[in-house]
């Protein structure tokens, strides 16, 4: 995909450089050809970033889903979308009807247990007085064995009747505290401090423990989940730096860092999420948006820099390598040029060009570390596919900034198309 990019910002800038970069607006031609125009930059010696490039979704902190825990209709709804809420505040009041009239049912069967249950203290008490009057008897011979024996059974039986009424009684305020519950969650009360969004409740419609109603979260802070595979684990860790794109704010950059791994693998995809939590006071990040995220885990060994669109496969030889112009720059301010105003230069009058194979060393978001090059060597960046149609070995060279091409890089094809279109139209006015 990054190098079907490269190969369409070539064929756009070089059509445009062909046809409007002369300094009178009109192609340049050498003994009966045409010498096409290109863009070069050049050649630096330094080390790569390592960069991991991952997609990622935004979550809000702390963000939940709200559900109720019983069936009933919404009677009241008390928020909106984009509410600021406070931890305990009402959210939907359901119908309480049923429900408190099962309290009410509950209560009564209460107050029957404790009933039941002081009858059952009334008989224990009344076969103890019993027993022990007979015990006085029995001293004196004038009741049986049998007898006693009877009464003490008779009391055994009224302790159960009493343990059995105490445990009726246990379960009923049980079921009145089940009830109660019940009834206090007709009221949804916010769980945590934090701002309403994708509401659902609305008055009359049926909720249950499936229905989701709202979801809240902390827009002042965000996290964002990415997958990384069991490959990426071996070098990706907590605490690495990381940057934050998205085409919603093209011109932004968050940072942030490698917050926590979960250390379990995902069945069948071999994969797990790490969370990234960043400070969204700016309110750029909103949940559920898909960002892109590079995370920076080190760099490669020292090397030749070029940008990835200098990097260029043959179409005749299927070699991967470079358009260098060794000539280009010696003789001409455009280096000075160029570094004190990062800007572009001229073209040049027709220089050599020659196509140079290379090996990619260490590749990074925007740039790659390369063999068969020199630090300084000038490589074409846009316009190498005129080269290989004019079959020519010469070319007229507007030398470039590295942030210039860069920055053509991190473009979308039709925003780049315009901006050619734009510079090439300046151009010709200017020349007019």
């Amino acid at each position: 995909m990054k190098q079907t990019k490269y190969l369409i910002l070539a064929l756009l800038a070089g059509l445009i450089l062909t046809n409007c970069g002369g300094e009178e607006g009109q192609e340049f031609t050498a003994q009966n050809r045409t010498v096409p125009a290109v863009e070069a930059v050049q050649a630096q010696f330094g080390s790569l970033p390592l960069e991991e490039r991952l997609s990622g979704t935004v979550r809000a902190g702390n963000q939940v889903e709200i559900f109720p825990r019983i069936t009933a209709p919404v009677q009241e709804v008390y928020v909106e979308s984009g509410d600021q809420v406070q931890q305990g505040d009402q959210l939907v009041k359901l119908r309480d009807t049923e429900y408190r009239e099962q309290l009410r049912q509950t209560e009564a069967n209460f107050r029957i247990a404790v009933a039941q249950r002081r009858q059952a203290q009334a008989a224990l008490s009344e076969i103890e007085s019993e027993l022990r009057r007979q015990q006085i008897l029995a001293e004196r011979g004038l009741v049986t064995e049998l007898e006693m024996e009877q009464l003490e059974a008779e009391v055994e039986s009224a302790e159960a009747s009493l343990q059995l009424a105490e445990a009726q009684v246990e379960q009923a305020q049980s079921t009145v505290d089940e009830q109660e519950a019940a009834l206090d969650q007709t009221i949804i009360r916010a769980p945590i401090t934090g701002t309403v969004g994708n509401r659902a409740a609305e008055i009359g419609m049926q909720a249950s423990p499936n229905s989701r109603l709202f979801i809240i979260g902390d827009l002042s802070r965000s996290k964002i989940n990415i997958n990384i595979t069991e490959r990426m684990l071996q070098y990706i860790e907590t605490g690495q730096s990381v940057r934050i794109y998205s085409e919603n704010f093209p011109d932004t950059t968050l940072r942030g860092e490698i917050s926590r791994i979960s250390p379990f693998l995902g069945e069948g995809s071999f994969s797990t999420e790490a969370e990234i939590d960043v400070n969204n006071e700016s309110g750029l990040l909103l949940p559920g948006m898909f960002v892109t995220v590079d995370v920076l885990y080190g760099e490669s060994e020292q090397a030749t820099l070029i940008p990835l669109s200098a990097i260029y496969r043959h179409p005749q030889t299927g070699e991967t390598g470079v358009y260098v112009a060794p000539g280009f720059g010696i003789e001409t301010e455009i280096l000075k040029e160029i570094e004190s105003s990062g800007s572009v230069g001229q073209l040049s009058n027709p220089t050599q060009v020659e196509f140079k194979s290379i090996d990619v060393i260490a590749r990074g978001r925007e740039a790659a570390g390369v063999a068969g090059i020199q630090s300084g060597d000038w490589v074409v960046t846009v316009g190498q596919n005129l080269l290989v149609r004019a079959q020519g070995d010469e070319a007229r060279i507007r030398g470039t900034s590295w942030d210039k091409i860069l920055s053509m890089q991190r473009k979308q094809p039709q925003d780049l198309l315009q901006e050619i279109l734009n510079q090439g139209m300046a151009d010709q006015s200017t020349a007019n």
